[in-house]
């Protein structure tokens, strides 16, 4: 339909007319993300007429009409000056119900109608310091389908507009939709309007680091979201700090029914504010108020983790948000993985119900064998539950019995293989130094940071990389706490011991000695054309020939250093003592 004809029924000022063309536009242009550039102008001339209509009293089909022209007409980034005024914003704000908050403007709406409550001659608004409490209960019969249309044009503006974002942070929409977040039990409320208070809630949060604390602080956003996860996946709490889904209690979780597609969306937009809200602060101490709240949050997180959604792809991506959620726990709240009762058909290790850890090992193994994007999707698993292993003696123990059992193959390489240490070893050589660094760490976590149990494992060649970064070529073991070792290996390493070359981490054939029959004049030649090589290619900055210090970190080597090489016999590093009789207790 031809803009200008709209935009001459719209400057009539009459409802009937407004609304006959605007339904045939909205018809029209519903699935429309792509706008012609040449009616750009045309555009936000409809955007003013319909904004001017939505500050008059109009009736319901006109009132909808005009919010789904809106919704249509902000998709267009490049056409958004008319709805990027305050009070613009205002009237959209008013329509979704989460402008009684806000503060007033100089826009189209009287008082009364954005909700202002005076006291002694001035604004008052709720408290956003005080504890979460019940909200008043909404209207009887709000027009849901308006607040949607509202929500929706809200979440396109501020997506596209950085204006828009600074204008609804000062309105304050977090306070509105936090309020009526709050009615999450309320059965007034519908599921879409629902989801969409949780998506602009989600983008307030993801585009404003002042909403984002506001949120988190004020609002008290971790136990306010809490609550409406809690309600969303019908939980109960049959122990403290034990999740059921009402009417399932004592199911395996293998038996549960599987989430709805409603359940699983609004459950992750959730979980992806919360991610926004608890960023950076899983190293950060906490006190003893705020361990409680994240314990919590942790107790549902592994429901999650244990649950299912409708479908393989919406699962994989719930439990994603799961997971990367659950790398922003402080690190020694994660112990509510632990803490559920073994049961039949539990995963049992040491006592401890194991299902959890291992539900984020499959994962992660999953992420892994798709080999698609892997820093993003693999980094999240892998970072978990290296830190879960580093402070849970329980949860290492656990992984190293399936990630690196008692090692018996000593003929292939580490690299070679489909077991899950073969998979993890090929990755410590990866392109990307993130994939690399956090495998590696990851391993030797599991090793207990003992040098000679990590080479032991993954062979010197693989593992010098993070040898080399923490200034351990020379052997030793990190600073972390571990338990002490027991002899654990193998009949099949004890024998093959002697014969495995300890940069490759296999058993080798003997090689003919390339030396043999040369007389000492023939080797120093040799010796000395090498390292006339080596100082030839280090002059044209091909390469830089390295040295290792006695602190084990590298260090460049000069000429004279090459030449001391060349006349002094090399002198073998030390090896620990005793290097690979070491195991868990």
């Amino acid at each position: 339909m031809d803009l200008r004809v709209i935009i001459e029924q719209m400057e009539t000022g009459e409802q009937d007319k407004a609304l006959a063309v605007l339904q045939s536009f909205n018809i029209e242009m519903s699935q429309c993300f792509t706008f012609n550039r040449e009616e750009g102008q045309e555009r936000k001339r409809l955007g003013e007429l319909v904004l001017s209509f939505l500050s008059r009293e109009l009736q319901p089909s006109c009132l909808l009409a005009c919010l789904e022209t809106v919704r249509i007409l902000t998709r267009d980034k490049q056409c958004l000056d008319p709805f990027i005024s305050r009070s613009a914003m205002l009237t959209l704000a008013h329509y979704s119900g989460i402008a009684h908050l806000a503060a007033p403007s100089q826009g189209p709406l009287e008082e009364s109608k954005v909700g202002v409550v005076e006291k002694d001659g001035k604004e008052e608004a709720e408290d956003s310091s005080a504890m979460v409490k019940e909200s008043s209960p909404p209207s009887e019969n709000p027009d849901q389908e308006v607040i949607i249309e509202a929500l929706k044009s809200i979440c396109n503006i501020l997506f596209h507009s950085q204006t828009a974002q600074v204008i609804a942070a000062d309105l304050h929409f977090i306070d509105g939709v936090a309020e009526r977040l709050k009615q999450c039990n309320h059965p007034t409320w519908n599921p879409e309007v629902r989801f969409f208070d949780l998506r602009l809630t989600f983008l307030l949060t993801a585009l404003r680091v002042d909403v984002r604390v506001q949120l988190a602080q004020e609002l008290h956003g971790i136990k306010l979201l809490g609550n409406q996860l809690e309600a969303t996946l019908c939980l109960c709490w049959p122990e403290p700090m034990v999740t059921a889904r009402v009417g399932y209690e004592g199911f395996p979780p293998e038996e549960l029914p599987p989430l709805s597609r409603q359940q699983a969306e609004l459950a992750m937009e959730i979980l992806k504010i919360l991610f926004n809200i608890t960023f950076n602060t899983n190293r950060r101490k906490v006190d003893e108020e705020e361990a409680v709240e994240y314990r919590h949050l942790g107790a549902l997180l592994r429901h999650c983790l244990m649950s299912r959604a409708d479908g393989e792809e919406r699962t994989e991506e719930f439990h994603s948000h799961t997971v990367n959620l659950l790398g922003n726990l402080p690190l020694p709240c994660l112990d509510v993985l632990l803490l559920p009762k073994v049961e039949n058909g539990s995963i049992e290790y040491m006592g401890v119900n194991m299902d959890a850890v291992n539900m984020l090992l499959e994962f992660m193994e999953k992420k892994l064998d798709r080999g698609h994007k892997l820093k993003e999707a693999l980094l999240p698993s892998l970072n978990l539950l290296t830190e879960s292993s580093r402070i849970h003696r329980e949860t290492r123990k656990f992984l190293r019995s399936k990630v690196l059992p008692p090692l018996r193959d000593v003929k292939n390489r580490p690299e070679v293989g489909s077991a899950l240490r073969n998979k993890l070893v090929r990755l410590m050589t990866h392109i990307d130094t993130d994939v690399k660094d956090c495998t590696a760490e990851f391993l030797f976590v599991l090793c207990k940071e003992s040098v000679s149990r990590f080479i032991k494992y993954t062979g010197y060649g693989n593992a010098a990389g993070l040898l080399a970064a923490r200034g351990l070529l020379r052997g030793g073991r990190d600073s972390g706490i571990y338990s002490e070792d027991e002899d654990s290996e193998t009949e099949e390493y004890r024998e093959a011991k002697p014969h495995i070359n300890l940069i490759t981490g296999v058993v080798e054939e003997e090689q003919p000695n390339p030396m043999e029959g040369m007389t000492d004049e023939q080797k120093e030649y040799e010796a000395m054309k090498l390292v006339n090589m080596f100082d030839r290619l280090s002059r044209i900055n091909l390469i830089q020939p390295m040295q290792l210090n006695s602190d084990g970190k590298m260090t460049e080597m000069t000429t004279e250093d090459l030449n001391k090489l060349a006349t002094n016999p090399l002198l073998q590093s030390q090896e620990p003592s005793d290097p690979d009789s070491e195991d868990e207790t």
